[in-house]
C-alpha cells in the first residue's frame, strides 16, 4: 500500500473547481461543528469538497455538499452520514457581510478548503462572482502563456 503524502500547510482538502468557476473576491476563515468520527476521517484525509457550497439561513452559515467518508473502524452505535449539513462558526459581522454580499446579484459563497489551524479544523470560505465560459477560457489562456514564458526562460539558459 502506498504511503499517503503530507498535505502542504495542514491542508486537508481543496475545492479546485470553485477557483475555476468563480472570481474569488473575499475570503473568510470559519470554524466547523464536527462529530468525533468526522475528525478522525479528516485526519486520514478522507474529505471531498467538489460540489460543496455555503448556505446562509436564519443568521447562520451551513456547509452543504461536502463529503467526509467515514472510516471502516468507526463505532457501530453512531450512524455516520457522510454528506450531512455542517454548521460553520463565524463572527456576527462576518455573517452580516456575507448576507449583504449574497443578496447582491451574482455573488455566491463557496468553500475553498479545509485545513488544520493548530489543533482545530477550519474551513476557508469565499465570496465569488460566477465566471462565464469566455472568462474561464481567458484564465486558461493566461495560465498557458505564463507556462510558455517560463519554458522559454528555462530553455534560453540551456542553449547558451
Amino acid at each position: 500500500m502506498a504511503k499517503q503524502k503530507k498535505h502542504p500547510e495542514g491542508t486537508i482538502a481543496q475545492n479546485k473547481k470553485a477557483r475555476h468557476d468563480y472570481f474569488i473576491e473575499h475570503r473568510f476563515e470559519a470554524g466547523m461543528v464536527l462529530a468525533g468520527w468526522e475528525v478522525k476521517s479528516l485526519r486520514a484525509g478522507k474529505a471531498q469538497l467538489v460540489d460543496s457550497y455555503v448556505l446562509l439561513k436564519d443568521g447562520e452559515a451551513w456547509l452543504l455538499g461536502s463529503h467526509i467518508t467515514p472510516l471502516t473502524t468507526a463505532s457501530t452505535h453512531v450512524i455516520a452520514d457522510p454528506t450531512r449539513t455542517r454548521k460553520l462558526l463565524l463572527n456576527q459581522r462576518e455573517l452580516e457581510k456575507l448576507f449583504a454580499a449574497v443578496q447582491q446579484k451574482g455573488y455566491a459563497c463557496v468553500c475553498l478548503s479545509l485545513y488544520w489551524s493548530k489543533h482545530l479544523i477550519k474551513c476557508e470560505i469565499a465570496l465569488g462572482k460566477g465566471k462565464k465560459e469566455y472568462d474561464k477560457r481567458d484564465t486558461e489562456r493566461e495560465r498557458d502563456a505564463g507556462r510558455e514564458l517560463q519554458r522559454a526562460v528555462r530553455n534560453k539558459g540551456k542553449e547558451d
